[in-house]
């Protein structure tokens, strides 16, 4: 089992050039990103982890309001460069949206006031962890993945087209889609400037 865990965990990778073949089906897609979501631990049991999972045309028009939003912010003659960048993320097959719900998060602070500082860094632990989830989800099934952050920028875009409750504040935003091209090597900094064992 740690065998195949590491293995998984090798093989997830920043994918950036994404197709829009999937392995399997739409459905099994959806269901497979619910459940890592699911299955993802957070503080207390909270369960703030909230997901948009856009696939299709709706995928597209979430890029596409993403590039109108940096047209706004960025100069004319830099923007070309971006408006590709937001291509090859629309090349992807689909894209889950991140989010937290403020309100279990206000709730938890209100329920255990002695740890109410805590409860905003422990809910973007748990949104760390249901992002981790789904790219090993996705990479077990060999869909490839990169992970992106637009927010605050597409908020309100996205809350309004979606209607997407007031109380879920984005974090992220992961493309998946089929892998037309592997990532790169990887290196690794110094496992002695990176841990520390005391036994």
């Amino acid at each position: 089992m740690q065998q195949e865990f590491h293995a998984l965990a090798t093989q997830r990778r920043t994918i950036y050039a994404l197709g829009k073949t999937l392995p399997v089906s739409d459905d099994a897609v959806v269901a497979l990103i619910k459940e890592a979501i699911r299955q993802a631990p957070s503080a207390f049991n909270s369960q703030s982890s909230r997901a948009l999972i856009l696939l299709g045309a709706e995928h597209t028009k979430f890029w596409e309001l993403t590039r109108e939003q940096l047209r706004k912010i960025v100069p004319a003659e830099h923007f070309a460069p971006t408006s590709q960048k937001i291509d090859g993320f629309a090349a992807a097959a689909g894209s889950v949206l991140f989010f937290e719900d403020q309100n279990v998060v206000k709730g938890l602070q209100e329920k255990f006031a002695a740890y109410a500082d805590n409860f905003p860094v422990w809910s973007e632990h748990s949104t760390g962890i249901a992002q981790y989830a789904v790219w090993l989800a996705l990479a077990e099934k060999g869909i490839g993945a990169n992970l992106q952050h637009y927010n605050p920028l597409v908020d309100e875009d996205v809350q309004r087209t979606w209607n997407i409750p007031a109380s879920w504040k984005l974090r992220a935003q992961m493309n998946f889609g089929s892998i037309e091209a592997p990532a790169g090597d990887k290196a690794f900094m110094d496992d002695a400037d990176r841990f520390v064992v005391a036994k």
